[in-house]
């Protein structure tokens, strides 16, 4: 039976990375056999254009029914006056929370042909390879209560509330000690336990769980630290297991260790293994419509999509060599050129990585 993907290409340069996405989708249903059903839907700001919200009901439903969730990138600024509620980020949240996925991959592995194109020294970050495992669905992001008050003084306060149950943090503690199993049995628990409780409660649980994984060498640290780590020497770094926050904050920054943000893919899964497949990058509105993006980290979660939700590891194989056979020829979009090689578009980066399929 065909698995039925949904494809939301969202906003800024979410179509165009999408585009060559699918041009790698219809090359592996053509010649390599995969069996894929693909729809497609509106979420985010082209969303709220069309139907005055950034997710609709029927989305949420056709997300739900499908096998895995392909997206974009979501948000732009000619959004942001528009009350929170409506702005395109509520899309992707409700996305996240709709569908349980509280568990967010997000691979930080440097192609050594990049090495140079990092904002750090070779030395630093040659064979940098990190997962980052973020808790999707709890924490400051979605904790209640929440807005903006006005005080007996007539002053605006604004306030949110980051909250964790040991059920939630428990969960996404053994997507990471399970994830650490599979590779090098190394787990780094970040978060602020000296002075948010809790992140107290975070570390206590963590460590709990460290019992049930004697093969996984459990290591804490502040995530002020862990910022700074990643910079000056990423490399001691297997898996990293973080709360929302701390987590969208230390993958963004682990990406400039690869090159690029635009290199970067990510999974969020839920229980079942349904899962949600994106680049972690935004929606660049500043360079959208110019066809200067890179597509790889958009091309690179489609490998994740076949790995971890469609049951096609060799699939996903074959896309990360051939997005290594394409930076052994020297093409590199505008955010990873480097003098001594060829600047190349989207789409042409998009056709490369499809032809290099074999």
């Amino acid at each position: 039976m065909s698995k039925k993907i949904l494809v939301l290409p969202g906003d800024g340069i979410g179509p165009e990375i999408m585009a060559q996405a699918l041009k790698v989708l219809a090359r592996l249903q053509r010649d390599f056999g995969l069996d894929i059903a693909i729809e497609h839907g509106l979420v985010g700001g082209v969303s709220y254009e069309a139907y005055g919200s950034p997710l609709t009901d029927e989305t949420l439903l056709r997300a739900r029914a499908a096998d895995a969730v392909l997206l974009g990138a979501v948000g732009g600024t000619q959004w942001e006056a528009l009350d929170i509620s409506l702005r395109p980020e509520k899309g992707l949240l409700g996305l996240r929370s709709g569908l349980g996925l509280f568990a967010n991959l997000r691979p930080a592995v440097l192609y050594p042909q990049l090495a140079s194109a990092s904002t750090l020294k070779p030395e630093v970050v040659s064979g940098l390879d990190i997962m980052i495992v973020r808790e999707l669905t709890g924490g400051i992001y979605f904790g209640q209560p929440r807005g903006v008050r006005r005080l007996a003084n007539g002053e605006r306060q604004g306030f949110n509330t980051l909250v964790y149950s040991e059920s939630e943090i428990e969960r996404i503690g053994r997507v990471a000690f399970e994830t650490a199993q599979k590779r090098g049995k190394r787990l780094c628990s970040v978060d602020k336990a000296n002075v948010l409780e809790c992140t107290e409660l975070w570390r206590e649980v963590m460590t709990s769980l460290a019992h049930d994984y004697p093969d996984v060498a459990l290591t804490h640290m502040y995530v002020d630290n862990a910022a700074m780590q990643l910079v000056r020497a990423p490399k001691q770094f297997d898996v990293m297991v973080t709360t929302n926050m701390f987590g969208d904050i230390l993958s963004d920054c682990a990406s400039m260790l690869t090159g690029s943000i635009g290199m970067l893919p990510s999974a969020s899964l839920n229980a079942s293994g349904q899962g949600m497949y994106e680049p972690i990058h935004g929606s660049a509105p500043d360079i959208a419509g110019k066809g200067i993006a890179n597509p790889i980290g958009t091309i690179l979660s489609v490998a994740m999509m076949l790995k971890y939700s469609l049951g096609e590891p060799r699939l996903a194989g074959c896309i990360e060599q051939a997005v290594s056979t394409v930076l052994d020829q020297g093409l590199r979009t505008a955010d990873i050129h480097t003098p001594d090689m060829r600047r190349v578009g989207t789409e042409e980066m998009g056709e490369a990585i499809t032809a290099a399929l074999g």
